[in-house]
């Protein structure tokens, strides 16, 4: 198989490594695929992007974190060509929703021999996402990490924590007015905090933020009952113990639209970890089986099942 290779130097496992891209591409051929990797743009990672589908090849891989790859599925959904995921960011929660594993040469092998898959994509106001989209407090973190992009060490890490500690205590509630579904649900919101994932997270035993289900076209919302530091704790021991539903946290409806009204003008979100400012109001969608996806196959991945058309021979 003929892919063309993006990757994203930023991204959280690729700092400091300059051998990076040596290495990726002796993995890639060891797998038994024909990669090109695309070099540096002077316009940036988007030009990339745009490059690589021109090479015509039969998956575009992109190495990096879950904002890199919702950059690339905003230019591959709809489009027959397979986006290839190599998690090489911080979190990759994506990767972890679809089983692709987190060791380069064995997601090199899964690319090889793994299987397309059609996922949901979510937007809002325009802007993809496949993961999540959070305003409120935890959006400030988004700000934090943008300013500090690339810059790993104690004492970023350091800042860090304590930005999320002041988000957690001082940050003030948003006046929010949600509709569902065109209007049909309608609610007036004081919080903290509110996300609208795409697709529902699920309730188990250690599956903390996991999807098990990427294809249901619906979109999550989430609203914090109260916010604070003890009650990021109480989600997350409840969410690895599978009780975090029970517990009362958070408000939760599915939707297939959410438009969110604020006095503000504007709002500040982070979605798939990557900082906007987005105009009010945010409309968010969702776009059911919009983008193809190699993941392992069924009996290799961790993820439910997934399609078996295999994808297109060189």
């Amino acid at each position: 198989m003929r892919v063309a290779v993006v990757l994203n130097s930023s991204a959280g496992s690729l700092l400091g490594r300059h051998e990076a891209e040596a290495e990726v591409a002796r993995h890639l051929e060891a797998a038994g695929l024909d990669a090109v990797l695309v070099p540096d743009h002077p316009e940036g990672l988007c030009a990339r992007l745009d490059d690589a589908i021109a090479h015509g090849a039969d998956a575009v891989v992109v190495g990096g974190g879950d904002g890199t790859i919702a950059a690339a599925a905003a230019r591959l959904r709809g489009t027959p060509t397979a986006l290839g995921i190599l998690p090489l960011g911080t979190m990759n929660m994506l990767a972890k929703d679809l089983g692709i594993p987190l060791a380069l040469e064995a997601a090199a092998d899964a690319l090889s021999h793994g299987t397309i898959r059609a996922i949901d994509v979510a937007e809002v106001n325009g802007h993809v996402y496949l993961c999540n989209s959070v305003i409120g407090s935890p959006s400030w973190l988004g700000r934090h990490r943008e300013r500090h992009r690339g810059k790993a060490s104690l004492r970023t890490r350091t800042a860090f924590a304590i930005a999320g500690l002041r988000a957690a205590w001082r940050h003030r509630p948003l006046r929010l007015h949600v509709e569902l579904d065109g209007g049909r649900r309608a609610v007036r919101l004081w919080t903290r905090a509110l996300s609208v994932a795409n697709n529902r997270y699920a309730e188990g035993f250690g599956l903390v933020m996991a999807r098990p289900q990427l294809d249901g076209g619906e979109l999550a919302l989430y609203v914090a009952r109260r916010y604070g530091l003890w009650w990021w704790v109480r989600l997350f021991v409840g969410m690895f113990l599978g009780t975090w539903r029970g517990a009362r946290l958070v408000h939760e409806r599915t939707a297939q639209q959410v438009t969110i009204r604020s006095p503000r003008a504007a709002l500040r979100v982070m979605s798939d970890g990557e900082a906007l400012i987005l105009t009010s109001p945010l409309v968010y969608r969702i776009h059911p089986g919009a983008l193809r996806v190699i993941v392992p196959k069924p009996a290799e991945a961790v993820a439910p099942a997934a399609e078996t058309t295999p994808p297109r021979a060189a």
